[in-house]
């Protein structure tokens, strides 16, 4: 193959050596997460016997952080010189906490207890990194190619849909939940490994001032489009972790679908990711960022609706799920594709990691809300009414977008600036 035409063909971002480790580092993390993500619900029910409630209290423990941390993270972060050394240290204590749990069940003391303060360690941990992320990836990435970028980083997301949950159910299978977690320990530790490689020039710390921890909410209030836009993300997200907290237990208790071939349907449905991510750049150059982003929200919802509707023989179950994963999954990466570039573009870099933890508290902290009305909607009413709610509920929260301006907006926004009147107090 002629090199000329491969370098050509290469994103031009991948050709940019720190970007490259950044890339490879997190694409790692990712694939890692996604075992995680099926290993330790699967650990909980095989080994530990967790019913719904449980469930819905362990998927849960991995989310209270953001809900509790990220305000007060994301204002820490803001005044840290090196976000990247925050992130390394991070990645490495996220290593220790997960490889405890192999540990712990190899001596024989592995209890429900442990599995659920792991997972909100590794969550308050993860709350940390996220909020320096978001300005670590500014560092990186210049301002016109953030659709690349997110696209990049998003088809990171996609290929861990597909090869992490199958790794992860096969690795169950044949060597039981808790040594699949040491899988996902390791990918924290090689991406502390490639973290290390780079060492871009970081936006400056934010100096102390009056009003530093309350910068973000401000902005947000400040910047029309967020409202909207975080009260659908909100929305989408308790109604997905109703869903989330009891996807496991539904997939193989009501419809006796193996572990196996659980992941195998996630991993097989996340093509459609690959595809969305794919495709997320024309689809912006065709209708614009703003529909876009709308279409993206209604297509990561609307599809999960096939999810309750599934019965009958495992062939025919597992076919729909499959289809519902794949149309999901094309939904959410033209979703986190556009939406990622329409925010990096309107933040200004003093406030990223501030306004990171705003939209975590927002976004992510109604996820273990969402968790727990899972688990208590799963043991009232059961299963598959309990995912009525959650994917219908769901499919709503389009509704917060339709009514603005979103839907007439083409091209990336400027940055609105940062409230800056603050007087700046002594001792900065």
């Amino acid at each position: 193959m002629d090199k000329r035409w491969l370098i050509s063909h290469v994103p031009e971002l991948l050709r940019q050596r720190a970007f490259r480790n950044y890339w490879i580092g997190q694409s790692i993390s990712l694939v890692g997460d996604e075992i995680s993500r099926i290993a330790l619900p699967l650990a909980a029910v095989l080994i530990l016997d967790a019913q719904a409630g449980e469930m819905g209290g362990l998927t849960a423990a991995a989310l209270v952080p953001a809900l509790l941390f990220s305000v007060p993270a994301g204002a820490w972060a803001d005044r840290r010189r090196s976000r990247r050394r925050v992130m390394l240290v991070t990645d490495l204590g996220r290593f220790l906490l997960m490889a405890s749990v192999p540990v712990a069940y190899a001596w024989g003391v592995l209890n429900f207890v442990q599995l659920c303060l792991t997972a909100f360690a590794i969550g308050t941990l993860s709350v940390l990194f996220n909020v320096c992320d978001s300005t670590l990836y500014v560092s990186l990435v210049p301002a016109k190619s953030y659709v690349q970028g997110s696209s990049l980083m998003n088809g990171s997301r996609s290929l861990a849909f597909t090869a992490g949950p199958s790794l992860g159910g096969l690795l169950v299978q044949f060597a039981r939940a808790p040594f699949a977690l040491f899988v996902d320990a390791l990918s924290y530790l090689l991406s502390a490994l490639f973290l290390f490689r780079i060492s871009p020039a970081e936006p400056p710390p934010s100096a102390r001032r009056r009003g530093h921890f309350t910068a973000g909410l401000k902005w947000l209030v400040r910047a029309p489009l967020m409202r909207p836009m975080l009260a659908a993300v909100a929305t989408l997200n308790f109604f997905n972790f109703i869903y989330q907290a009891l996807f496991v237990l539904y997939a193989t208790k009501s419809l006796g679908v193996s572990s196996g071939a659980l992941g195998i349907i996630l991993g097989s449905g996340a093509v459609g990711g690959l595809i969305g991510a794919a495709f997320a750049g024309r689809v912006v150059q065709r209708i614009g960022i703003g529909p876009a982003i709308i279409f993206g929200f209604a297509c990561f919802s609307l599809p999960l609706v096939l999810v309750p509707l599934a019965g009958g023989p495992e062939l025919l179950s597992a076919g729909i799920l499959t289809l519902a994963e794949f149309l999901s999954c094309f939904g959410v990466m033209i979703l986190d594709i556009t939406s990622n570039a329409f925010q990096t573009a309107l933040i200004p870099d003093a406030l990223r990691s501030r306004i990171a933890g705003v939209q975590q508290t927002i976004g992510y902290g109604v996820r273990p809300l969402g968790a727990l009305a899972g688990g208590a909607l799963g043991t009232a009413i059961g299963l598959r009414p309990a995912l009525w709610v959650a994917t219908v509920g769901a499919g709503l929260s389009v509704l917060w977008l339709l009514p603005t301006s979103l839907l007439r907006t083409r091209e990336l926004p400027a940055p609105i600036p940062a409230p800056d009147s603050e007087p700046q107090l002594s001792g900065a």
